[in-house]
């Protein structure tokens, strides 16, 4: 059986990827972790090898049942975030920042000061509008365009992979 810090390396780095369900087996143990949008699942079983063959195979068709009305219910909140982009990014003067690397995006350079840069800001190719922390290194973002911030993507502290969009510039 993995220690419990073994177990939390596992976790941070599942996190950290775009990895979305992850199995470990090892000596009658199974760990299985699955993330969903914003939320990390874990779930541990211990048993012996001859019973887990029968659950095993019952695992997968319960699962999709359990998803169904999940995705049922997200659809029209997801066509609404939809439609609500859409006008904004039909504009050709809509510039996307990226982030170069998978890491946690923090909108000021510390929690006590104000944010870089919020929707209506302008902004220059220099000006920096976020830090992303990646391995304890904290890295500048700069906007490498002209122009004025029209909308925020992503929130403080949250988690981001590489090439996400952080923010959308209408650009001069």
């Amino acid at each position: 059986m993995l220690k419990i810090q073994e177990i939390r390396e596992i976790i941070k780095l599942i996190d950290q990827s775009n990895i979305d369900e992850f199995t470990y087996e090892n000596e009658g143990s199974k760990i299985k972790m699955k993330k969903h949008a914003a939320q990390s699942v874990l779930s541990t079983q211990v048993a012996a090898p001859a019973p887990q063959a029968v659950p095993q195979q019952q695992a997968p068709q319960a699962v999709p049942q359990a998803q169904a009305p999940a995705q049922q219910a997200q659809t029209p909140a997801a066509e609404a975030k939809q439609e609500a982009a859409a006008p904004k990014q039909e504009d050709t003067n809509l510039h996307k920042i990226t982030s170069p690397m998978v890491g946690t995006f923090y909108a000021s350079p510390s929690p006590d000061q104000a944010a870089y840069v919020q929707e209506g800001d302008k902004v220059g190719e220099n000006s920096v509008v976020c830090i992303v922390e990646a391995m304890k290194l904290f890295n500048e973002i700069e906007a490498e365009v002209k122009g004025e911030i029209v909308e925020v993507l992503v929130d403080n502290g949250q988690l981001v992979e590489y090439g996400q969009p952080l923010f959308l510039v209408k650009t001069v």
